[in-house]
């Protein structure tokens, strides 16, 4: 029978054991082992039952052993230490309190997904795990961030397989009640609220979850209320799920309704306005929109608001390619805006022209939401050094007229929360070696250049931990190869063999990620005689643990899994190569620290950064990958292994893939297996020692989110709330002014005329020239504008490289036809040809660069021809 109405009973704790419930309740129990271990000693069996979550666990243990609990003293004394331990790590300093300089007092950070456990499901892959690793990190920094998500009531879904290798989803729904959240509430009990307005005098409400993920508060919208009819209820019922506008619904809550509820958190709790915005992908740009008519409700016009806006909004990029970006059909947008919809008081052709694809190759009909993120931020930036060139380079059409180094898109590197990550016995070692006061610090400030420690380590210690965990990973592996073969159809007297499967002795190489066609889950499979080979080498055998979803949508992403699956299916392999299906969080933790080789073979560059691989080599694994993402920046032989790319523009992309392929068969037969295999005169694989020793001692330190949120605070966040404070509404109305002036009277600058004093076309190093230029500016001054010398190394084509810029300064003007003369010096620093032009720049004390207002005056060819000296 199905019953009518569901409740949620939750249990009543003895009065000793109420603070077991705020740790369930803080999520901080996600990566602190002593609150983990806590909640296990409760009862073992309902721990693992419950799939290491403490609220479901609570939920079920029986009243009799909570009683019983109740009286034991140990277990009291335990309870004491753990609270208090979690009272001083949310209310004690940590190293945001410590810094000096003026840092924000608070920051929102929205992201349309987060993985903070896999209790609660909120994730589908790499962003939503780097976004729930940047607020962990930011709580144990003790920076001050806000949150901002959305509540999806089927998560993202659970895979299954079918008999024949077919990825089946499933979507279970999630009871919020049953999850480590709390409903929000006003000051009379009643649950806070946010609300959109729709076409046609409809409304979106959302009630707003909060999660405490340690001192960070974590707000997620949920449209499945009462209020709202069946459709609105639906909005937040998938991750990534429905059509275009169900997505564009999405995305408005996401970034409207966050900033609401943002405003609405503040108000009822007291913690401090954020004074920056970050937008983690486009997802979230809508939030920008909410600002600004917040501000235009104060009496600012739209461009002064948008101003005030962009100056305190930092910009996350996260795809390297056009594809992966949100576009929306113009008409879509403008029928959710406007007077009959939401920000009545914005003209919807402003909203419009924000995410208008101006640049040559724009979709005129489409709204780009990567566009208008870039627009509403004044500092945005990539997630590795690889991907912010590649970033500035497909989105260097905003800003026409400069060379892609300089368009203002930075990078930051992205990291993974080691406390989350690092196995128990990683953790242990470097507990025995340093102390577990400094194990802490090491993996969450990530403070060090070098973890110089691990260099004591003796190779026995290290060469007994990752056989420890290869062989939990088998155990891990087989368990759950069973339960997919029980789901596929298979009957008990079938599974005997998995017995077999793996070998905790063998070389074990890992390869887990979404399935786009990008990442090629199958580049392993184009020579399957030789792969087979390698599989089962009598000497030097190695073994594969697979895993990955694809989009439901993406029936190429499913044809790939089910042809590896088919692979894996072979009796002559099966025991050497597996594929899990349902890959998360949970299955996530197991799988990095039992392989000795994380394989990651995409296409480059399409991988902005690639976060799984730090987290296996946090855990002592070595990369063997293509350099793209962060392995493009950090590689290096000591620590890993280089796939040679075939990746010229005119390589046939079958012809490319073999070639790569072939590449790694040679990498795993020739260098990587004998390393691994032999041994020294003590019996142990010294060299393959020493690389993981090398990997978790110098990678180790680079990896972590502790580095990564600290730059975004050195390097954004406080910038930002610096540019955020300047931006008073005068000055916001100043700045506004003055684009507006410069914009209608740029067409009339230009550079009239260039000179030196370099007489031939030869010079010495160091020699200094005098350059003299001159210029009309129009209806502006000098002080609207910096003219540059820019300078530099020049190719066969005279195109400047590495290029150095060094402001002129004026000399006199205007004259009689209104050209004012700039002069300045001229360095010749460097030997080789060489060669020099100037530019024109608006100037303005608060612009964050150069390049910001998309406006560039450069010589004619005219000028080009009189003027040019190349020094060779």
């Amino acid at each position: 029978m199905k019953a009518i109405r569901r409740f949620t009973v939750r249990p009543v704790l003895p009065e000793p054991l109420r603070p077991l419930s705020d740790l369930a309740r803080n999520l901080r129990w996600s990566w602190h082992a002593e609150t983990r271990d806590l909640f296990q000693s409760v009862d073992p069996d309902r721990w693992a039952a419950s799939g290491g979550d403490p609220v479901r666990l609570l939920g079920s243990v029986p009243p009799a052993r909570l009683a019983e609990l109740a009286e034991d003293r140990r277990f009291l004394r335990r309870l004491t230490t753990v609270a208090d331990d979690l009272h001083d790590y949310v209310t004690g300093d940590r190293w945001y309190q410590t810094r000096s300089g003026e840092l924000p007092a608070a920051v929102a950070y929205f992201s349309p997904e987060f993985g903070i456990t896999a209790a609660l499901p909120q994730y589908s892959g790499g962003l939503g795990i780097l976004a729930g690793d940047h607020l962990k990190a930011a709580s144990d920094l003790g920076a001050p961030l806000i949150g901002v998500g959305l509540l999806y009531r089927h998560g993202y879904f659970r895979q299954t397989l079918s008999r024949d290798g077919w990825q089946q989803e499933h979507y279970p729904v999630l009871d919020p009640n049953e999850l480590p959240l709390a409903l929000l509430k006003e000051s009379d009990g009643t649950p806070a609220h946010v609300a959109l307005a729709l076409p046609g005098g409809r409304s979106l409400r959302a009630r707003i979850w909060l999660a405490q993920v340690g001192r960070v508060p974590l707000l997620l919208l949920d449209s499945d209320v009462e209020e709202n009819e069946p459709g609105e209820r639906c909005v937040t019922d998938r991750l990534y799920g429905g059509g275009s506008e169900h997505r564009l619904l999405q995305e408005m809550l996401l970034g409207i309704g966050g900033v609401r509820a943002v405003r609405t958190y503040c108000r009822l709790t007291g913690h401090p306005e954020p004074e920056v915005f970050h937008t983690n992908e486009g997802h979230a740009g809508f939030l920008g929109l909410e600002r600004i008519a917040e501000l235009c409700a104060d009496g600012l016009e739209f461009d002064s608001a948008l101003e005030a806006v962009r100056a305190g909004t930092v910009f996350t990029t996260h795809t390297p390619v056009p594809a992966g970006i949100d576009r929306f059909d113009r008409e879509l947008v403008a029928r959710h805006f406007g007077a009959d919809a939401e920000l009545p008081a914005i003209d919807v052709d402003r909203v419009l022209q924000l995410g208008r694809e101006t640049y040559p190759g724009g979709a005129p009909g489409l709204f780009n939401m990567a566009v208008m993120g870039l627009r509403l931020a004044q500092r945005a930036n990539g997630v590795s050094l690889l991907h912010g060139r590649v970033s500035r380079e497909m989105f260097a059409g905003l800003w026409p007229g400069f060379d892609p180094e300089e368009v203002p898109i930075t990078s930051v590197t992205n990291g993974v929360h080691a406390p989350t990550w690092v196995a128990p016995e990683v953790f242990r070692l470097g507990a025995r070696q340093i102390g577990v006061q400094r194990t802490e610090d090491a993996l969450t400030t990530g403070a060090s250049d070098r973890w110089d420690a691990v260099a004591d380590i003796p190779d026995q210690d290290i060469w007994e931990l990752r056989r420890t965990l290869r062989e939990q990973l088998v155990t891990e592996v087989r368990e759950r190869l069973r339960t997919a073969w029980r789901q596929r159809g298979a009957g008990t007297a079938e599974l005997g063999w998995i017995d077999g499967v793996l070998d905790p002795d063998v070389l074990t190489i890992g390869f887990a990620r979404r399935v786009p066609s990008y990442k090629r889950l199958t580049l392993m499979l184009r020579d399957r005689d030789r792969l087979t080979e390698l599989l089962l080498h009598p000497e030097r055998p190695v073994q594969i643990v697979v895993a990955g979803k694809a989009h439901p949508a993406d029936d190429g992403g499913k044809r790939l899994i089910q042809e590896l699956v088919r692979f894996a299916d072979d009796p002559r392999v099966r025991h050497r190569i597996v594929f899990l299906p349902d890959y998360g969080m949970a299955m996530a933790q197991k799988l990095y620290p039992g392989c000795d080789i994380w394989l990651n073979n995409p296409l480059r560059p399409l991988e902005a950064c690639g976060t799984s691989g730090m987290k296996a080599a946090l855990n002592g694994c070595l990369n063997l990958s293509v350099l793209d993402g962060w392995w493009d920046e950090w590689f290096q032989p000591d620590f890993g292994w280089a796939i040679p790319t075939a990746d010229g523009h005119d390589t046939d992309p079958d012809r490319r893939d073999d070639i790569e392929a072939a590449a790694l068969y040679d990498l795993l037969e020739q260098r990587i297996t004998p390393r691994f295999y032999e041994r020294g005169q003590d019996g142990l694989p010294d060299r393959w020692i020493e690389m993981v020793r090398q990997t978790l001692g110098r990678l180790g330190p680079k990896v972590l989110a502790g580095r990564m949120v600290r730059e975004y605070v050195e390097r954004l966040y406080a910038p930002a709330a610096l540019s955020h404070r300047a931006m008073d509404p005068d000055s916001a109305r100043e700045l506004a002014e003055w684009k507006a002036r410069v914009r209608s009277a740029w067409h009339a600058v230009a550079v009239d005329h260039v000179e030196t004093s370099a007489t031939r076309a030869t010079a010495e190093l160091g020699t200094t020239l005098t350059l003299r230029v001159r210029v009309r500016l129009g209806e502006l001054a000098p002080d609207d504008v910096e003219v540059q010398a820019v300078s530099g190394r020049v190719d066969s084509e005279d195109r400047i490289a590495g290029a150095s810029s060094v402001p002129l300064k004026p000399a006199g003007g205007p004259d009689m036809e209104g050209r004012w003369l700039y002069e300045g010096p001229l360095c010749l620093d460097r030997t080789g040809p060489f060669g020099y032009t100037v530019r024109i720049l608006p100037a303005h004390r608060l612009l964050a660069s150069g390049a910001e207002a998309g406006l560039l005056a450069v010589p004619t060819d005219e000028v080009r021809e009189a003027a040019g000296v190349l020094m060779r």
